[in-house]
């Protein structure tokens, strides 16, 4: 016990509607906090999750969701929370808050980590570690009905989605098993031309089991019922948070990338949602630029590190050069090898 009367434990067995409450009422609370997405990670990856729990009088005060991740290419770290656009600290107050960081570095410090990582959406260096600016996030209200949706969006990106409109695109929302083979294959043939590794498609199955009713997928296709795009959703209170995504290199001339997000934004508005989480992406890259083109502003991403063993900050991303040979290489790979050797390396890239 703190000198503030905080207890700071582990999550336990028969906790979680306790902790999933806490993150839903507090104002940055994510999906990624919820155990929902603890469950797909360890059943996909296997990753050990270390929940903790900041208590004061028997109530919960705060959250500090955390993933052990050990690789033999890329180190051990704690991240919070992996493979997620979101993390770091839930707290009421500051000494909650600090109570919670100073056990996560107590911890990392146990295990002999090469860092911690904390995916704060707001700025917390005040609480200590070192911040890197790598990321950016994408968000704003939806506009109020359905029909302003084209007229919001900037024009050079409303002619294609018009585009799509008149090649006669159709989004369909679902979660069964054709439209995860339909996803999936979308999915890995766009994370390939980027050379990047694949998740297992165990990874999508997993989510839409963790979260039930508040994920899906939308699939976009042609009249003749090809589908050229798709993405999966998660939701989260009033907010639609389109995560993984792909397409085929039809999708382009068709303006099928840009249709399928004027879509998702119409059906997340007959839905009731309000906000439209575009998520994260690098600065000054494709996707940074696509999201821009929508009419969303970036809004920087504070990640804290405390570096254990590591004697620098982690640079695990495809922007690195000393990857740029392995990166041109994987682009040539057939599909069917990259989604093989895939999820054996990227469940060291959290």
């Amino acid at each position: 016990m703190t000198e503030s009367g905080l207890i700071v434990s582990y999550l336990r067995t028969g906790e979680e509607p306790e902790w999933n409450a806490y993150v839903e009422r507090h104002p940055l609370g994510s999906p990624y906090h919820l155990t929902a997405w603890r469950d797909a990670i360890e059943q996909t990856f296997g990753h050990e999750a270390r929940y903790l729990t900041a208590r004061r009088g028997g109530v919960m005060v705060g959250v500090l969701p955390l993933f052990h991740v050990r690789s033999l290419l890329f180190g051990s770290m704690l991240v919070s929370v992996a493979f997620a656009v979101y993390g770091g600290v839930l707290a009421d107050d500051e000494d909650a808050a600090r109570a919670l960081e100073d056990a996560a570095v107590g911890l990392a410090e146990s295990l002999g980590v090469d860092y911690l990582e904390l995916r704060d959406r707001v700025d917390r260096t005040d609480r200590g570690g070192t911040r890197k600016d790598l990321y950016v996030t994408f968000r704003k209200p939806l506009p109020g009905s359905p029909e302003e949706v084209l007229g919001q969006i900037p024009r050079k990106t409303r002619r294609m989605v018009r585009l799509g409109i008149k090649a006669g695109l159709v989004g369909e929302l679902g979660r069964g098993a054709r439209m995860v083979d339909e996803f999936y294959r979308l999915f890995a043939l766009n994370l390939r031309k980027l050379g990047t590794p694949a998740f297992p498609k165990t990874l999508i199955q997993n989510l839409l089991a963790a979260f039930g009713e508040r994920a899906d997928i939308l699939v976009v296709r042609t009249p003749e019922k090809r589908p050229v795009a798709a993405v999966l959703n998660l939701y989260f209170r009033d907010e639609v948070l389109p995560y993984y995504s792909g397409a085929t290199p039809e999708a382009q001339p068709l303006g099928g990338n840009n249709f399928l997000y004027y879509d998702l934004m119409v059906k997340s508005i007959e839905r009731g949602h309000r906000i439209f989480d575009f998520g994260r992406s690098k600065a000054d890259t494709g996707p940074y630029h696509f999201k821009r083109h929508f009419g969303f502003e970036p809004e920087p991403l504070p990640y804290r590190f405390h570096l254990v063993r590591a004697q620098a900050l982690p640079d695990l991303n495809p922007t690195n050069p000393k990857y740029r040979k392995a990166i041109e290489a994987w682009k040539r790979l057939p599909l069917a090898l990259t989604t093989w050797i895939g999820p054996r390396i990227v469940r060291g890239i959290p």
